[in-house]
């Protein structure tokens, strides 16, 4: 009897229900509203809704499947996150998904994807005076970018703890952007700035669209070293997209890799959403800075699109600054919407695609001078 009455405790000890902790029903919230997002409102399905339903199954009690050495979010985690793998392989697949034709076209809005970048060291700036420490900033102002792979990236090598944060406020900032941007973009333009239409971008030969990924790669790799992983998986994937040679490999980095990556991304950042790492003061102030990180990248990029505006003479809408922020093509579009409410025959969405597209780079680049400076 005293064998079966222990077996009996025995279970109820192992029972996940018998050791949960409020920790762990508010981190099953937190992940069911993520689920409910992606699924119900469509931010950024693809991402939040594994992160989310990932959220919830690490927070179910005595499962093992985050413990080491065998457990398969740890493994995931572990080989796939921690080495940096599949933040470089997105960077792989989104280079062969992206036109940098805009851009190449029209040059100078490459300063705005620049300028966007503002928002970086804002935020930085502001987690510093806030008390983290500078790694702990480094990978919270990177957020403003708007990028997640580089957040991730980033703050696997400077912050690693604040892994899950950080992730999951760049991810669910970006599926924001289209209510975090236009009052921003509203508050610093006029109606009549808003109106501007501009003349159409000149076709780009196939010539420099090859030649770009290699000059890009080169430059930037000799200038900042410690960004030459980022964007040189970035160009090496828009090779392959535009040299037209190997569209079989290039249609396997955009579709079957990007899908296979993406969806270890999502599981492995939302392995890290353990209530013990998660729900913590620094959780709640990196959700505030992420905030201002992405406001202030926008406001950087319309207040240079403002003073290019003025020195064309009008002829540039100083609207597509706002793109400089990495979300492609969120933020182009957010663009795009808000010329078509002004006068619904103003087409400037590639327009705003150049530095839309510029922001990746400039992320890029902004992500490895603050590690050759922090790492």
């Amino acid at each position: 009897m005293s064998g079966l009455a222990e077996a009996i405790i025995t279970f109820f000890q192992n029972m996940g229900l018998l050791n949960l902790t409020i920790g762990n029903i508010i981190m099953i919230i937190v992940g069911l509203v993520l689920v409910y997002l992606a699924i119900q409102k469509g931010y950024e399905p693809l991402l939040l809704l594994p992160i989310g339903i990932s959220a919830v199954l690490v927070n179910l009690p005595l499962t093992g499947i985050v413990e080491p050495p065998h457990g398969l979010f740890y493994l995931i985690k572990t080989n796939l996150i921690d080495t940096e793998v599949v933040p470089l392989l997105i960077f792989f697949g989104l280079g062969a998904m992206t036109d940098f034709g805009p851009m190449i076209a029209d040059p100078k809005t490459a300063l705005l994807g620049a300028a966007a970048q503002i928002g970086v060291f804002i935020a930085m700036l502001t987690a510093i005076l806030l008390g983290f420490t500078p790694q702990e900033a480094g990978s919270i102002g990177i957020i403003g970018g708007a990028d997640g792979p580089t957040t991730i990236y980033l703050t696997v090598k400077l912050a690693p703890h604040l892994l899950s944060a950080t992730a999951v406020a760049a991810y669910s900032y970006m599926s924001l952007v289209p209510l975090i941007q236009p009052p921003v973009i509203k508050a610093l333009t006029t109606k009549e700035e808003r109106r501007i239409r501009m003349e159409q971008l000149r076709p780009v030969s196939k010539r420099e669209k090859i030649l770009f990924p290699i000059a890009s790669m080169t430059i930037i790799g000799l200038l900042v070293p410690s960004a030459a992983p980022l964007v040189g998986m970035l160009m090496i994937g828009n090779l392959f997209r535009e040299s037209g040679v190997v569209e079989r490999l290039a249609k396997a980095a955009r579709e079957e890799l990007m899908n296979i990556v993406t969806i270890f991304l999502g599981l492995g950042v939302g392995s890290t959403m353990q209530a013990q790492y998660f729900l913590t003061t620094k959780t709640l102030l990196i959700l505030g800075l992420g905030v201002i990180a992405f406001a202030s990248a926008t406001a950087g990029g319309v207040l240079l699109g403002k003073v290019m505006m003025k020195a064309s003479g009008g002829k540039i809408n100083p609207m597509i600054g706002a793109a400089g922020v990495s979300a492609v093509p969120m933020s182009a579009r957010v663009v795009q919407k808000l010329a078509s409410e002004e006068d619904p025959g103003n087409f400037i969405l590639m327009h705003a695609m150049g530095p839309n597209v510029a922001g990746v780079i400039g992320t890029a680049v902004a992500a490895g001078v603050l590690l050759s400076v922090l790492g």
